[in-house]
């Protein structure tokens, strides 16, 4: 009797410990915030600001960085339905239209991705001073380069996101932070009618996002 009854206590835990194991997710769809991005192999730092609808399958994107001595500033709007990429210069009124022939990239965990571990940022002893988080790893499917992210355990939102080269090197490291969910304004991902009249030009050759940090 007593060995029947561990049978089913054993595999009660196992059941419980592979139901409780994370799974890939997705971020929520409607999404806003900033991220730093750092590129060692450049010499490059961006500080951006994001809109990101998953829905309707657009993004906005106001960057501002420094690459060596030269800093830049670019406002983008990227209308995957459409297949516009907007290249948007407000101080003179004018705008770039190229075709955009990227696929849409949800913002997530990849299906592939593995589990490593699950700890706490800050303090879990005293409440409301800890975040609860993931890390998983892989390797992109399109560049067979591994990748390393952080996202939380409850509404997979993403924290920071380390891509390598083959040789195991830093390639991009990304930082996300004051993320609300929802678009407070709409209207952010409708062009100015200043880019009405503008001619969509080819799309450039070679170019293509392999994740959705490649699209930002």
């Amino acid at each position: 009797m007593k060995i029947l009854f561990v049978i089913p206590v054993c595999l009660s835990l196992i059941l419980s410990s592979y139901a409780q194991k994370p799974e890939p997710c997705k971020s929520p769809p409607l999404l806003e915030g900033a991220l730093t991005v750092f590129i060692p192999g450049h010499h490059l730092r961006v500080f951006e600001k994001f809109s990101y609808d998953a829905y309707g399958q657009n993004i906005r994107v106001l960057a501002a960085g420094k690459e060596g001595n030269t800093t830049f500033f670019v406002d983008r709007l990227l209308l995957f339905r459409e297949g516009v990429n907007y290249e948007i210069h407000y101080h003179n009124r004018t705008c770039v239209k190229t075709a955009l022939k990227d696929s849409f990239r949800h913002l997530g965990v990849p299906h592939d991705a593995h589990f490593l571990h699950q700890f706490v940022l800050g303090s879990s002893s005293i409440e409301g001073q800890g975040l609860l988080v993931n890390n998983w790893n892989g390797t992109a499917q399109e560049t067979k380069e591994p990748y390393l992210l952080t996202f939380t355990a409850f509404g997979c939102v993403p924290l920071y996101t380390l891509e390598f080269t083959e040789q195991g090197e830093l390639d991009v490291m990304t930082s996300f932070f004051d993320l609300v969910e929802g678009i407070e304004n709409p209207e952010v991902f409708i062009p100015p009618s200043f880019c009405d009249s503008v001619e969509v030009l080819p799309a450039k050759e070679g170019v293509e996002a392999k994740s959705f940090i490649d699209l930002l």
